[in-house]
């Protein structure tokens, strides 16, 4: 009776009976790889758990700060929760920092110096750090302050080419940057356990070469973190994993003290570092956030590998695909035509909480070389741990497809992502 009760509610908010049983047999064949997800999810909340019960969490720590912030306890005691949560010296976790691409501009901007030059042994990095970079032209880049940029692209395969990496660095290489993620290029997200092995092989050639990572959506997904097999600094967002849904804002610099310290004073200003910096009533967001993040990002895993099932029983090519293991929380369908892209983002924004009667359109965001469609109805304005998804609108039109704050909340968007498309008769 719950059952059919249960596909009726479905059927209601608009999923034909055919999508609705092809659901149930995908669900049922993925039971064993979610409770293996379950299990991650189980370790990671015991970890975040013991790094607040070991800093004494209390609720003094709640309170609000104005001005200046000095003597934020909330600020200074979550800061240390962060460093032991991802096992390191120090970290800088603060409101202030307003995305990934800024706490990632932070920590660049910190720890290089005129002369210096910046390298990615992964090849091009995400579009929003072209103009941080110079790579695209931009006021206020690295460039424009004698910072030189050098990239060894992977090998056809996704794997690193570790022989032209060697030859690239050199004496003035200072930084090397390494995207964990995929962003918006084809080639796979790599687990924590191939970033170890690439900074190994890098300080084996230069030992004092800064290893950051660019740790975006892939926090939590595994147990262990970059800053575990030698990263010096992990960067990220408080809007993506380690916000779970539920910090309004934030980013995150976690890493070697004297790093943190330097990108801490390029946040604030020299000489005043991480003594300064108001926290205005969000700590207890910040805090609850990151406790809530392991389960939230298990639900967003088991909805990109649900999303990868579903799609992949269409036709369509996805990656990753729907056996393999996941090092991240993006899903990228190629759907190879802009009207089924903006099909399944018109589907997301739909299943929203938030803005669900907004239809969403392509247009020139800011930081990209293309129109860009996006989909998210989310509570924080941009938070991609939340059910969201975006492309570029050029070929091989694939969409990028992330979040959930309960994995009840992805399965109903993808399978209305998959209705709008089955609706313009675009499934193949």
């Amino acid at each position: 009776m719950f059952t059919e009760d249960l596909d009726r509610f479905y059927s209601d908010m608009g999923i034909d009976s055919k999508l609705i049983n092809l659901s149930k047999k995908i669900e049922a064949d993925l039971k064993e790889r979610f409770n293996h997800i379950d299990q991650i999810a189980e370790f990671n909340q015991l970890k975040i758990l013991k790094a607040m019960q070991d800093n004494r969490v209390s609720d003094v720590h709640f309170a609000a700060t104005t001005g200046y912030g000095y003597n934020d306890i909330g600020r200074d005691t979550l800061e240390r929760v962060y460093a032991d949560v991802f096992h390191a010296e120090d970290a800088l976790v603060r409101p202030q920092l307003i995305s990934g691409t800024h706490a990632l501009t932070v920590a660049l901007a910190g720890n290089l110096r005129p002369g210096d030059e910046l390298f990615s042994p992964v090849g091009k990095p995400y579009d929003t750090l072209e103009g941080v970079i110079g790579i695209k032209k931009t006021k206020g880049s690295l460039s424009e302050y004698d910072i030189t940029y050098k990239q060894v692209d992977l090998k056809p395969d996704g794997s690193f080419d570790y022989d032209k990496i060697k030859e690239a660095i050199g004496p003035k290489t200072k930084l090397a940057t390494i995207q964990r993620s995929k962003g918006y290029a084809d080639r796979p997200t790599f687990s924590v356990g191939q970033i170890g092995n690439l900074i190994s092989f890098m300080k084996d050639i230069k030992p004092d070469l800064i290893c950051m990572v660019d740790n975006c959506y892939g926090e939590f997904v595994e147990t262990i973190e970059p800053s575990d097999v030698g990263a010096d600094l992990c960067v990220g967002s408080l809007i993506k994993n380690p916000g779970g849904g539920i910090a309004p804002i934030g980013g995150y610099i976690a890493g070697k003290a004297e790093y943190v310290e330097n990108a801490a004073y390029r946040l604030t200003a020299p000489g005043l570092g991480k003594e300064v910096g108001a926290t205005l009533g969000i700590n207890s967001s910040l805090y609850q956030g990151l406790f809530m993040s392991p389960q939230v990002v298990s639900g967003a895993l088991k909805g990109a590998i649900y999303a990868a099932r579903l799609y992949e029983h269409f036709g369509f090519g996805v990656r990753p695909d729907g056996s393999e293991d996941r090092h991240d929380i993006i899903q990228a369908v190629t759907l190879k035509s802009p009207e089924a892209v903006i099909a399944f983002c018109e589907g997301i924004q739909a299943a929203a909480p938030v803005d669900s009667f907004v239809t969403p359109v392509p247009w020139p965001m800011p930081g990209y070389n293309c129109d860009v469609i996006m989909a998210a109805g989310a509570f924080v304005q941009g938070s991609s741990i939340e059910l969201s998804a975006d492309a570029p609108i050029k070929p091989p039109y694939t969409v990028f497809f992330q979040g959930g704050l309960t994995w009840y909340h992805a399965k109903y968007g993808i399978l209305k992502s998959l209705q709008s498309l089955y609706n313009k008769e675009l499934l193949i």
